[in-house]
């Protein structure tokens, strides 16, 4: 029955997508990114030699943004699948969905993190409740004042609040375009480096498709929404309902394999503060 509730928001996601020919740039990986069937589909592919990604021509502050993601079939150990939000400088925000490959037959890491001024190691890891190999599926990340949270097929699996009223920081100025890639990481992604690629699989690919970016757009220091964006922008002022707070909880339940929040043994000292003051009242718009 949770799972139902959302099947409405992937459809209108769907409905409103956009043109890979005109939102983005092919950024690095030679000729290993490719836009296709008329800007309705990209892909990148991994080899030996590289890998590949793109980025968004426009730069964001505050939005809704979905993408649809088929992720590399068969034995994907030690490969990256990104997609995530990123302003510039040493002291940049990211909001980041990393899609861990693994073993065939073994499920993908869905590796979540939340950068601010600089500084992540907020990390959450899921699995998934289906295969994201054998068809798309969409990924969200909605970014507003009020907070950051994270969807998968219109459900919500996590939940990054505005606390800057207890002094942690929040990406709320820097603009963040919208990045892509497809990268070897087999030092680290696939139980912890242990598991190697495998070059004789190689070229690896991912298909993205349906980018839509519901949001603020930034052209020089201006944005192009109004003073009053909440009134024009549900996505502005947008919460989790009740039914949405049981989708997250029933995800977290069944699907979390790791929460920074619970790693005690990381953080010695205590942990981070987000952590122990979850219940404490959000910013107000």
């Amino acid at each position: 029955m949770l799972l139902t509730t959302f099947l409405m928001v992937e459809t209108f996601m769907v409905a409103s997508a956009g043109n890979f020919n005109k939102d983005v740039d092919i950024t690095w990986g030679d000729s290993r990114g490719k836009i296709l069937n008329n800007g309705q589909l990209l892909t990148l592919s991994l080899d030996k030699a590289s890998g590949s990604g793109f980025q968004s021509r426009n730069e964001y502050l505050y939005g809704k943004f979905d993408m649809q993601l088929k992720l590399v079939s068969g034995n994907s150990a030690g490969t990256v699948t990104a997609y995530y939000l990123k302003s510039q400088g040493s002291s940049w925000d990211e909001i980041d969905f990393e899609f861990l490959g693994n073993l065939s037959g073994d499920p993908y890491v869905v590796h979540t993190n939340v950068y601010t001024k600089g500084k992540g190691g907020r990390e959450q890891q899921f699995y998934l409740w289906f295969d994201p190999t054998a068809d798309f599926h969409t990924y969200s990340i909605l970014w507003n004042p009020r907070h950051v949270i994270f969807y998968v097929d219109g459900r919500p699996i996590r939940e990054f609040k505005n606390l800057e009223s207890v002094g942690i920081p929040y990406p709320k100025n820097q603009p963040m375009r919208m990045y892509c890639s497809l990268w070897n990481a087999d030092d680290w992604a696939t139980r912890g480096g242990l598991v190697k690629t495998d070059w004789s699989q190689a070229p690896f690919t991912a298909s993205f498709r349906n980018f839509t970016a519901n949001a603020c757009v930034l052209s020089n220091g201006v944005s192009s929404c109004s003073s009053n964006a909440s009134s024009n922008n549900a996505w502005f002022s947008q919460e989790l309902d009740s039914s949405s707070q049981k989708v997250l909880k029933w995800v977290q339940k069944n699907y979390m394999v790791y929460n920074y929040c619970k790693d005690a043994k990381r953080f010695p000292e205590g942990l981070p503060v987000e952590c122990t003051v979850r219940n404490r009242k959000q910013i107000k718009i």
